[in-house]
């Protein structure tokens, strides 16, 4: 299991993901899950993965061997046209990969299954973000759904609900994540640091930030324990329950 988020900002794009992977209690490793390809003043691609760690790797190995010599080795993310035409590659490629797994080539069931956070921005058009599934079907993110989760989503997302907007700057987005990370791996042991993060600013083509944050990070322990003791705070000042007479 892991946790990774892409936000979709008014400013650009910010993207996080845990590190950890694991094929049993006693089978724990660190493998990092975001890549980027960039082309200076054309376009940056950025990539989390969640899911078998061999149909991620598989894919990403892949979409860069064919990058790397895109005239001998169709299609190429580093030549498509749009993120739209990105993320249909990517999406071929996964179903590809998983279809070559699965021996009875389910691909959506498949034990092989992957999904994908896609982002990025050509030149000519706005930063785009995406949801992939393991058939290799994809969505959009709008500004009704501005943000995408993926792998295990259900303990980082109530604050992503309640407090991410768009406009806010990418330094309380990525404060917003850390949040939205600790509250995961404190309840999942599957999730855990450290964390890479990316931003991506619109109309740069190139990678604005990067970090790694490490298990003994003085912010991201801040970050840990005054949300805890907010938490308490906020809960002692609402009114107290009196049971009906």
């Amino acid at each position: 299991m892991t946790y990774c988020v892409g936000l979709r900002m008014k400013r650009g794009l910010v993207f996080m993901s845990d590190t950890r992977t694991n094929a049993g209690v006693d089978d724990i490793a660190q493998v990092r899950k975001l890549t980027s390809w960039e082309v200076p003043g054309d376009r940056v691609i950025t990539l989390l993965s969640a899911g078998n760690l061999a149909t991620t790797q598989a894919v990403v190995s892949l979409l860069d061997e064919r990058g790397k010599h895109p005239d001998d080795r169709n299609p190429s993310i580093l030549q498509a046209p749009s993120m739209f035409q990105v993320a249909t590659i990517v999406g071929d490629t996964l179903r590809e990969v998983v279809k070559t797994y699965s021996r009875e080539g389910q691909e959506a069931k498949s034990p092989f299954g992957a999904t994908l956070i896609l982002g990025g921005q050509i030149h000519g058009s706005d930063p785009r973000l995406f949801m992939i599934y393991p058939a290799g079907n994809f969505i959009e993110a709008s500004d009704d759904s501005p943000f995408f989760q993926s792998g295990e989503t259900k303990y980082g997302r109530p604050i992503l609900v309640r407090a991410f907007d768009p406009d806010m700057t990418f330094e309380n987005a990525v404060k917003l994540l850390l949040v939205s990370f600790d509250s995961t791996i404190r309840a999942n042991l599957a999730v855990d640091l450290p964390l890479d993060m990316q931003i991506y600013e619109a109309d740069s083509f190139t990678v604005t930030h990067k970090q790694r944050v490490e298990k003994d990070d003085p912010y991201f322990q801040s970050i840990s324990e005054g949300w805890g003791d907010a938490l308490k705070n906020a809960f002692q000042s609402l009114p107290d329950f009196r049971f009906n007479n």
